[in-house]
């Protein structure tokens, strides 16, 4: 197909993912993923570039589907994601292929070489100095915090999540469409609260998480994806806090907003662990027969 062509259907793709529509996703990436690299091999010079881009970004999608799916294929995924970015030239894609990588090599055990990775290329993107360089910058940068939170290692996580408040406060402008440069996330003041929730969690210390909660306007992020990650992260924050009731709400939060999200594997283990807590509450045995948990 004709690049313009690619560059529709990966909006479209991206767009069955910010609705968290991952079935539909599922359906739509193998046909993308022949299509983008049958159409990269037949190009050369900068349409060529151009098209390993879309390449990586199709491979950045498939890694983000399989790591809400806990599967292996995220790992060849990312590579496969990191190689098409590397060979586009655009340190916006190789940082957004960076960023899967960096999540799959916390979810195998390797959080230290994550970290590494995602400020190395953060500090890369930072010196170029424009927005959505330093947007893209403050998404690594939160990654990098999450997965250093995850790893127990506090002073670097609070150091982390400062560097990607100071990166969102630089970024001066720009309203990120559809068509924009960033691709999965954003880079927003409400971006950074919810990556606080997440990370302080992680760090056992989910009572600190909460006021940052407390300031979010679900209707503030940007995607019905995003707003599911907050009813997550919430939903988490109170279940490790031991509030079974605002541990229920926020998980019926998230089947409103997306309800295939809480058919992911971590979120049927809590509500597995709601259905057999010792306090019952109304609603959760409901919830777990439609999203099979029992």
């Amino acid at each position: 197909m004709s690049l313009q062509q690619l560059r529709m259907s990966l909006i479209s793709a991206r767009a069955h993912f910010a609705a968290a529509r991952y079935q539909n996703l599922s359906d739509f990436l193998p046909g993308l993923l022949g299509s983008a690299q049958a159409t990269r091999e037949a190009l050369s010079g900068r349409s060529r570039e151009e098209a390993h881009a879309c390449v990586a970004r199709a491979w950045v999608l498939a890694t983000e589907l399989a790591l809400k799916a806990h599967s292996d294929v995220a790992w060849p995924a990312a590579d496969r994601a990191l190689a098409a970015a590397q060979a586009s030239g655009d340190p916006l894609v190789h940082g957004e292929a960076a960023r899967v990588l960096a999540i799959t090599m916390r979810r195998s055990g390797r959080p230290a070489a994550a970290v590494d990775l995602l400020r190395r290329t953060a500090d890369s993107l930072s010196r170029d100095g424009g927005d959505v360089s330093w947007a893209v910058a403050a998404t690594l940068l939160m990654t990098a915090a999450y997965t250093a939170a995850c790893g127990q290692r506090r002073g670097e996580a609070l150091d982390l999540m400062a560097g990607a408040e100071d990166s969102v406060d630089r970024v001066t402008g720009a309203r990120f469409l559809p068509s924009s440069p960033l691709f999965t996330v954003d880079a927003t003041s409400a971006q950074v609260d919810l990556y606080w929730i997440g990370v302080h969690t992680a760090l056992g210390t989910p009572d600190e998480g909460v006021p940052y909660a407390a300031r979010i306007a679900p209707g503030q992020l940007p995607t019905a994806e995003r707003r599911a990650r907050y009813g997550t992260d919430c939903a988490r924050m109170w279940h490790h806090l031991g509030d079974h009731r605002k541990t229920f709400a926020s998980l019926r939060f998230t089947e409103q907003v997306a309800p295939e999200e809480v058919r992911r594997p971590a979120l049927r283990a809590l509500t597995a662990d709601l259905l057999y807590a010792p306090v019952a509450v109304p609603g959760v045995r409901e919830l777990a027969v439609r999203t099979g948990v029992a």
